[in-house]
């Protein structure tokens, strides 16, 4: 039988986790991130000298569909999840109890479940390396722990139930599915914020490989060991120039088709913007007692589901509708096609403080600050300030137009002519 021969392999380097359904069954639980999505390069080599498996030949189309008919629900192990978008370090977010929400010594930050809060732990999970522990038995047991020297942050899905526990501030917040109390069919809590359910290896590659048709590359570069298991190479590239995404590989179990390792490196070069994989990954099932919580003697309980709704009730009436914001903002459009596909918000004011307001109090304060982070650029369209990431990057114009994108200046430049 014919035998896939690796062109390239990655360095046996690991980090992210949790399961997959057929039909991409939502989990609805953090496992991740991301992430923006996502979302999140493990660097250190987990199985360092295991060489390439050597494994029967593939297709590109047959390894998708593989991926496709994935039926995993029940998995446990470790995730490496690392982000490294060019971006300054986020305040709070680092070493210590601080990096979970916690304040530098320990103590709360925030409201009384903020440390705690799921939606928060997103913008920690955008920078950096993060170690996760994760377990999932279907969609209505999983748990995921991000581990830090100092502290450790849980978010348990049990039933109806979900709790979420910053050791740092030793917190726990408390949530239930909507209906549960009155009996009725409950859905998952509310507590899940739904962009976190997207940064597993799986949904990563799903969202990848949607892109896939005239504007890209897809093909299968060979085999390498991810946590200690086969699994076959799927690479993904843009054909469209103007994209900042050099490519995306795809670590995928030979056996059972769950992608286990994400990987994007940008155009640019260098290591990996996104890099999301498991270092080790067991198929059993979790013991039953891995999805049970008790908050710790002395924790602090929050009732998220009070909280959430006396926030509703403050900032309900005031908060504006979706019409109204994309009224306040000019409307959100999205140009082009494919990896280069750049969204914009139209602007009607004078955008971004210039380098004239200099000396003019908070204004110039500003200015220098912005002069400082972005560049000045000029077309047909007018002048403007533009942003760089090694992997998204937004282009200001003076009267407040946005457009950004994971694609290059010029591109940027180009769009903004083109709409003037």
């Amino acid at each position: 039988m014919p035998r896939n021969e690796p062109n390239e392999v990655t360095d046996g380097w690991d980090g992210e986790r949790s399961p997959r359904r057929r039909k991409a069954v939502r989990y609805g639980v953090p496992v991740a991130v991301a992430g923006v999505a996502a979302a999140t390069i493990g660097l250190v080599p987990a199985f360092a000298g295991s060489g390439s498996p050597d494994l029967p030949k593939i297709s590109a189309q047959d390894l998708i569909a593989k991926i496709a008919k994935s039926d995993v629900q029940q998995l446990s192990g470790t995730v490496r999840v690392t982000t490294d978008l060019g971006l300054p370090a986020l305040p709070g977010v680092g070493g210590g109890a601080g990096g979970f929400g916690g304040a530098p010594d320990g103590g709360e930050k925030g409201g009384d479940g903020a440390s705690a809060s799921p939606q928060n732990k997103l913008m920690e999970m955008a920078s950096g390396a993060h170690t996760l522990r994760v377990a999932v038995d279907g969609p209505d047991k999983q748990r995921v722990s991000i581990v830090d020297k100092a502290a450790e942050y849980s978010l348990v899905h049990h039933g109806n139930e979900l709790w979420a526990y910053d050791s740092g501030s030793n917190t726990a917040v408390h949530s239930t599915a909507p209906g549960s109390r009155s009996g009725k069919e409950h859905r998952a809590p509310e507590g899940l914020p739904k962009d976190l359910k997207g940064a597993t290896p799986q949904d990563l590659a799903k969202q990848a490989l949607k892109a896939a048709g005239d504007t890209t590359s897809v093909t299968v570069d060979g085999t390498a060991k991810v946590a200690g298991r086969d699994a076959y190479q799927l690479l993904i590239k843009p054909k469209q120039t103007g994209s900042t995404v050099g490519s995306i590989r795809v670590a995928v179990d030979a056996e059972n088709g769950t992608p286990l390792k994400f990987t994007l490196t940008p155009k640019s070069g260098g290591a990996a913007a996104v890099d999301v994989g498991y270092t080790n990954v067991d198929f059993a099932k979790p013991a039953a007692s891995t999805f049970d919580f008790t908050p710790p003697k002395g924790a602090k309980v929050v009732d998220g589901d009070k909280e959430r709704a006396t926030a509703q009730r403050e900032h309900g009436k005031d908060a504006p509708s979706g019409k109204e914001l994309a009224k306040d903002m000019g409307g959100l459009n999205v140009i082009g096609k494919g990896w280069t596909s750049i969204a914009t918000i139209k602007g009607e004011g004078s955008g971004l403080p210039s380098g004239k307001d200099t000396g003019k109090g908070a204004g110039g304060d500003a200015a220098k600050f912005l002069d400082s982070i972005g560049d000045k650029v000029n077309g047909s369209f007018g002048s403007g300030r533009f942003f760089s990431t090694r992997l998204v990057n937004a282009l200001i114009t003076d009267n407040g137009t946005v457009y950004v994108g994971a694609v290059d200046k010029q591109s940027l430049i180009n769009a903004a002519n083109a709409a003037k």
